[in-house]
Parts: structure tokens; C-alpha cells; sequence
């Protein structure tokens, strides 16, 4: 199976900031993304972490929202985060580095939220990224993750985008992963978390779960 840096190594530059400029049909799905995702997001008094950030387009979105004292995105791709560097460099707040979601490159109780947003579908082993995600969390922090429900609707879009869409080239074999069944927070629940939010937009084709670390007493709260 080929790993998810095999899978993407050859998105374009500052693909998602361009699509969204050009491109009618993807600025509508991410700026839909942005508003429903942006309803979730809470303020937080110390970091953030954006996990397969790409461009950094969406960080931008989730640093402006939860006022961060200081956000870190990842991902698997150097090209991606050279782009991003460069592009956001005027923002010393946020700070781009290559990581692997699987195995993270942080100490325990690291950030107060984690995005993991339309990513999880991409990699061999998405429970790992959850437990890392459970790891690197402060116990009174949140972590959202966003996936394609694989709904009919879905997976017909996503046929039709991927092999006939002049733009949908890129991401032809990339999903790994299949989140249908409503799956996610049941895992999520599985590796310790306690289910905050659980929403379904764009005709129930992507699922949005906003989760807390669960602690010794089965709450939430320190």
C-alpha cells in the first residue's frame, strides 16, 4: 500500500489557496467546509495544531478563529510546507514543518486544540493519528476531525470529480480510508474521547466530530 506522501508528492503548490480563486466548484466546497467547521471552533489561550495543513490555507481560518497564542501545521508533503512557509511568512504565529500524522513529533499535552480535517481518509492507519492526536492534547483541550462520509451521493461526486473533472486528477487513488456507517465516532469513542459535537453537512457528504479527552472519571474536565 503506498504511503500518503507516495499519494501526494505531486499536488501542486499552493494547490487549495489557487483552487479556491479559480475554480468555482472547490470554492464552494471549501469556503462551505470553512463555515461549518468555523462553528465548532472555541477560542484557546495557548497552541494549535493543524494536522495535513497542505497549504495552510484552512490553518489560517482556524488560527483566526480560536485567536491561538501560536498554531503548527503539518503535513507529509515538503513542497506543501515550503509553500506555506513562504506564503504565510509574514505571520509569526504560525510556524510549518513536514511531520508525519501517524507518529508525531510532539510531547504529550502539547496543544489546547488539533484540527485533523478532510485527512484521515488519506492515511494507512487513521486510529494511530487519533491516539496521536489523544497523545499531544492537553487534557482540557478539543481536537475536531472532518472526513467524507461515503455516503452514495459522495461517492458517485467523487467518481465524477476524480476521473472526469479536469481538476480532480490529483486526488485519484488518494482515499485509503472509507468513514461510512457514521465509523468515526465510534472510534474516536473507542480511544478515549467523549463526543462534543457530531454534525453532517453538504447534503450529509462530510461529518465534522469535535471531541474532548475523556479522564479517569469518564468527564471531560481536569
Amino acid at each position: 500500500m503506498k504511503s500518503a506522501f507516495e499519494l501526494h508528492k505531486d499536488t501542486p503548490k499552493g494547490w487549495y489557496y489557487k483552487s479556491i480563486k479559480i475554480d468555482p466548484l472547490q470554492r464552494y466546497w471549501h469556503k462551505k467546509r470553512f463555515r461549518e467547521v468555523s462553528k465548532l471552533i472555541q477560542e484557546v489561550n495557548g497552541k494549535v495544531l493543524d494536522i495535513g495543513c497542505a497549504d495552510g490555507i484552512f490553518s489560517k481560518v482556524i488560527f483566526d478563529k480560536t485567536r491561538a497564542k501560536g498554531l503548527i501545521g503539518i503535513d507529509i508533503v515538503p513542497s506543501s510546507i515550503d509553500w506555506a512557509r513562504n506564503h504565510w511568512k509574514t505571520i509569526r504565529k504560525m510556524k510549518f514543518r513536514v511531520g508525519d500524522a501517524e507518529k508525531l513529533n510532539f510531547k504529550k499535552n502539547s496543544f489546547d486544540a488539533v484540527f485533523a480535517l478532510e485527512m484521515l481518509e488519506h492515511v494507512n492507519r487513521p486510529k494511530e493519528v487519533i491516539k496521536e492526536v489523544k497523545r499531544v492534547l492537553k487534557k482540557d483541550g478539543y481536537a475536531i476531525f472532518l472526513v467524507p462520509t461515503d455516503s452514495i451521493l459522495f461517492r458517485l461526486i467523487w467518481f465524477l470529480w476524480v476521473h472526469f473533472y479536469p481538476r480532480g486528477y490529483v486526488w485519484k487513488e488518494t482515499h485509503l480510508q472509507t468513514f461510512r456507517n457514521n465509523i468515526l465516532p465510534k472510534i474516536c469513542e473507542q480511544e478515549g474521547f467523549i463526543i462534543e459535537n457530531d454534525k453532517k453537512f453538504i447534503l450529509s457528504m462530510l461529518q465534522a466530530v469535535k471531541v474532548r479527552r475523556r479522564n479517569k472519571y469518564g468527564d471531560y474536565k481536569t
